[in-house]
Parts: structure tokens; sequence; C-alpha cells
């Protein structure tokens, strides 16, 4: 693997509260399993994050950072901490986007919906992004799970339908019409649905279950 030079990693997260994060996943686990599940994996992601020691790492949280519910949470503290604020996906992650690289870093943008984006995968697409321009890790469900960046674009972002099976695509296709070299990582699966379950690190699904109340 070619050397990594200093990377900003971006994680945007949902505080892990019941009925406001992996909603869709309440009609499996309930409204506190799927909250559980949303606080494993956002632990999950946010130490991989800093095992990959590739440069600052930032939670772009939502609600506020000022929200109680993430005081409740033991999260490292060397975490740096932003807000995503108003506008649709693309207009959040566009913000932070731009943000990141203005500070004069590769940014790499990741939810916390994929498990098996571990630090190996993060330091595999900051190693790419020394000789491309992007760097995209798709899911198999048509979106993407990472987004690694060297300049900004707004084309990125802007007028794009969300939380559709033609994302990745359609993302690839507006990246070769500006000309970028990207590179495509190994797809890898978001858990999104019920039936995305299966794709749970071993042990994780039961110790969720465990958790819940019996009544």
């Amino acid at each position: 693997m070619k050397a990594m030079k200093p990377t900003r990693i971006i994680i945007f997260a949902k505080a892990p509260v019941a009925g406001y994060a992996k909603t869709r996943l309440i009609p499996a686990l309930g409204a506190e399993g799927a909250s559980r599940l949303a606080r494993r994996m956002l632990a999950h992601t946010v130490g991989n994050a800093l095992r990959a020691n590739l440069g600052p790492v930032e939670l772009c949280a939502a609600p506020s950072t000022a929200d109680p519910a993430w005081r409740e949470l033991a999260l490292p503290p060397e975490l740096q901490w932003s807000e995503q604020g108003e506008g649709d996906l693309g207009a959040r992650m566009a913000r932070a986007a731009l943000r990141g690289l203005d500070a004069g870093l590769p940014v790499l943008l990741i939810g916390t919906d994929c498990p098996a984006l571990d630090s190996d995968v993060l330091c595999a697409a900051a190693s790419a992004l020394n000789d491309h321009d992007a760097a995209i890790t798709p899911t198999a469900d048509g979106g993407y799970a990472l987004l690694g960046l060297n300049h900004f674009h707004a084309s990125l972002f802007d007028d794009m339908r969300w939380s559709v099976s033609t994302v990745a695509d359609e993302t690839l296709e507006r990246m070769g019409h500006i000309g970028w070299r990207v590179a495509r990582l190994p797809a890898q699966h978001d858990i999104d649905e019920p039936l995305d379950l299966q794709w749970l690190p071993a042990g994780w699904l039961p110790s969720v279950i465990e958790a819940l109340p019996t009544n």
C-alpha cells in the first residue's frame, strides 16, 4: 500500500436516540433496540477512524452538538465536533467537505451505517487519494459508504436524489463529466433495513436483542 498523506475523516452521525436513529430498523428491533445498535455502530465507526491514524477525526452531528443526547455518550476526547446544520444531505455534506478541504487536507466523508468500513478500508481510501482526485466505497443498495475528496465540486452534491439505488452511479457519472480520476473501492453493506442485519459483525445482534426489555 502506498504511503498515506494526512487526511481528515468527517463522520456524519445522528445522536443514537430511540425514535430518531436507525428508524427503518424499528420493525425488527423496536425503537430501543435500533437506538442501541446505532450507539454501537457510532462507537465502532469512531474507534476505527481514530485507529486509522490518518489525521483529525471530526464528528459532524445532528441534532445540535448542544443536544443532551451527546453528553450521555463516552466518546473519545480527541474528536473534533461540528454540526450538520440545515438542508438536505447533499447540502450538509457539501458544507462539511468544503470546510475540511479549505483547512488544507483531503477529506473522507463517512457515515456510521457500515461496520465493514474499518481502519484498513479508511487507510486504503486515504492512500488512493495520493494519485486520484476522489475515492468511493459503493454499497450494495446503490449508495456509498465513503466519499474521499482531494478537491471540491458542487455538482457531486447539488440536485442529487438521495436514499435511492442510483446514488453511487450518479456520483461516478458526475465525476466522469468533470474529468476526475476516481478510485472505486470494494463494495460494502450498509445496515439500514431489517434484511441488512445479516451483515452485522458476529455477536452484535444477540447483544442488542439481549439488552432489550423483556416485558
